[in-house]
């Protein structure tokens, strides 16, 4: 059982910058497929990147603007954004999942955090 606290998110100017944390309590955090997901409403959750085993995925929407990192001996994994953008204001999610499985879909991901609101400005 993992569960999952994010923590960072907030409001900002359209450019600016936050970096979102997700701290895991359970046993085995490094064995396990992290991601960033975000949703807005009346839309579908969506996949913003993944970390495992010393890679990383994006999304094309955030690549080269977004960075994924993870501390094992922390049990955190991090969400570093630059210059956002407006349309990026949604509750952002943390996910754990087994590394098998499609790291972009959602049914990969057993476990979810409650999700941390960012709002951007124009």
């Amino acid at each position: 059982q993992v569960q999952l606290v994010e923590s960072g998110g907030g409001s900002v100017q359209a450019g600016g910058s936050l970096r979102l944390s997700c701290a895991a309590s359970g046993r085995g955090f490094s064995i396990y497929r992290m991601a960033w997901f975000r949703q807005t409403p009346g839309k579908e959750r969506e996949f913003v990147g993944s970390t495992w085993s010393g890679r990383t995925d994006y999304a094309d929407s955030v690549r080269g603007r977004f960075t994924i990192s993870r501390d094992n001996a922390k049990n955190t994994v991090y969400l570093q954004m630059n210059s956002l953008k407006p349309e990026e204001t949604a509750v952002y999610y943390c996910a754990a999942g087994v590394p098998a499985g499609p790291g972009r879909a959602r049914g990969t991901y057993e476990y979810w955090g409650q999700g941390t609101q960012v709002t951007v400005s124009s």
